[in-house]
């Protein structure tokens, strides 16, 4: 079944309808994307509205829904509303600004508009469970990372700046494919590492630097998401010690993920190895969260989640640690939830790199 079919089936009855007004949405449900357009699903007939930029394309690859070139967007989607005698019309109100929501309600007082999270929770359930060629795409677009990433450490030099760095690893992604960036590349290094997310400086790489590079590619919208710490010149006794931790709460993390397993439980296995290794009151941030369109999605694996693991469902396992005005180390992999286990999406080793 069709991800919009699979939504128009959650449809009240006849007179209710969905409104897709998000480009991420757009993408995910009709697999084309463009940055103007509706789509109204129903239970009868569903129908993608795109303006001239996209018609032509949009008739030739979207086969899910009926595609309208869009002229005067208000009159088209009232006569399809009053086609298919709608009177309750849900939208995503997680994506909507209150000025667009009231735009609607003026624009079509006939109907009664939901604006509660259902349609925006609905969808983002579906995100959550990926289809086998949403998997493909992910993969895909981690296959980039990896050769650039490969690529990248025979190019890393004492002396280069973090925007160096980070420049030339985004780069490399554009070079071998990438759509884009799945977020701002992270390059942090020394006393920076401390900080998860930090923003790459002109601070230069030192010798006995630990760099964390945290970077994503973009094949056909869909992200990727890694992170690997290497050091620079040589690594102390204590770093290779903080290392090895991290490196444990990762693996035994990924031995733990399986369907069934709820994003608050993995999430306590990692701390429950970093606190056997003495460094669990340095891991600052949840253990991972889903990926696909955005790089950010459901579910969350963290000690607040309220989400349990489903088979298909793509994680993160970034187990970190961090010590403020020292260093800091994250080693973080894409997983694929088993009905009995997890496959590792992410083929870059995990071993210390001395560079």
């Amino acid at each position: 079944m069709d991800k919009i079919s699979k939504l128009s089936r959650l449809l009240i009855d006849d007179r209710h309808a969905a409104l897709i007004t998000s480009d991420i949405s757009r993408k995910y449900l009709c697999g084309f994307s463009s940055s103007a357009g509706v789509i109204l699903i129903t239970r009868e007939q569903s129908y993608l509205l795109i303006d001239f930029r996209y018609y032509e394309k949009a008739k030739e690859r979207v086969t899910d829904c009926r595609v309208i070139l869009m002229e005067e967007m208000r009159s088209q989607l009232m006569d399809l509303l009053v086609k298919h005698g709608i009177s309750v019309v849900s939208v995503e109100s997680d994506s909507m600004t209150l000025s667009e929501i009231e735009r609607y309600k003026k624009n079509f007082a006939f109907v009664t508009f939901d604006t509660s999270k259902a349609l925006s929770d609905k969808l983002s359930k579906m995100r959550a469970v990926k289809t086998e060629d949403e998997v493909e795409k992910i993969t895909a677009a981690q296959r980039i990372a990896e050769k650039a990433f490969d690529r990248l450490l025979n190019n890393i030099k004492i002396g280069q700046t973090e925007k160096h760095i980070a420049a030339m690893l985004n780069y490399y992604m554009a070079e071998y494919g990438s759509d884009g960036l799945a977020f701002d590349t992270i390059a942090a290094s020394g006393v920076n590492s401390a900080s998860p997310h930090a923003v790459p400086t002109d601070k230069k790489l030192q010798d006995g630097d630990f760099l964390t590079l945290d970077f994503g590619a973009v094949y056909d919208g869909y992200r990727s998401d890694m992170t690997r710490t290497v050091a620079i010149g040589h690594a102390t006794d204590k770093m290779r010690e903080m290392y090895d931790a991290v490196l444990s709460a990762n693996l035994d993390a990924q031995k733990a993920a399986k369907a069934g397993i709820s994003g608050k439980l993995l999430d306590s296995v990692a701390r429950s190895t970093l606190d056997a290794w003495n460094y669990a009151e340095y891991f600052k941030h949840s253990l991972g969260h889903g990926v696909g369109l955005e790089i950010h999605e459901s579910p969350v694996a963290g000690p607040s989640s309220a989400d349990s693991l489903k088979e298909g469902m793509i994680v993160t396992i970034e187990p970190g640690a961090y010590i403020t005005g020292k260093y800091g180390v994250r080693i973080e992999d894409m997983v694929v939830i088993t009905a009995d286990g997890c496959r590792c999406l992410t083929r870059t080793g995990k071993g210390l790199m001395i560079i």
